[in-house]
């Protein structure tokens, strides 16, 4: 089963847990890496150690939640092996593991339902990545 890593700020909160529930119960292995109540923090300080795990393959793919998914895209995409997707409907959420084969998901808690967020978790971890005219533009990412 796919290792995912969680992480989110104050606003995200709620949201990181009922989607912890939810992958729990579907029998992913999670890693939480915060925040661990809805007081004040700061998100880069959840997102960064997430990123150098799915950078370093100890997971498969990390889920990031703030209020509006802006500041944990940013600090995600900061690191070269990261391709994190802001989304806000499950068609973004498959196209961007379908042709960027991004691997994390950013969610803006403030703007979508908890409904929402957890079917656009579901799609992004089962869709697979296209490869074939896609790969050569992924590989292009990187500014190594």
């Amino acid at each position: 089963m796919l290792k995912i890593g969680i992480g989110a700020d104050h606003a995200g909160f709620a949201y990181k847990q009922t989607i912890i529930d939810a992958l729990t119960a579907q029998g992913y292995t999670i890693h939480d890496f915060g925040a661990h109540s809805e007081q004040s923090v700061d998100y880069p300080d959840y997102v960064h150690p997430l990123a150098l795990a799915v950078e370093a393959e100890e997971l498969d793919f990390g889920i990031v939640v703030c209020g509006s998914g802006n500041g944990v895209a940013m600090t995600a995409n900061k690191h070269q092996g990261i391709r994190a997707a802001l989304c806000w409907t499950t068609e973004l959420a498959s196209l961007a593991r379908q042709h960027n084969n991004a691997n994390v998901l950013a969610v803006p808690a403030r703007f979508i339902s908890i409904e929402l967020a957890q079917e656009m978790v579901d799609t992004f971890l089962k869709t697979a990545f296209e490869g074939g005219r896609h790969q050569n533009r992924v590989g292009k990412i990187a500014c190594r």
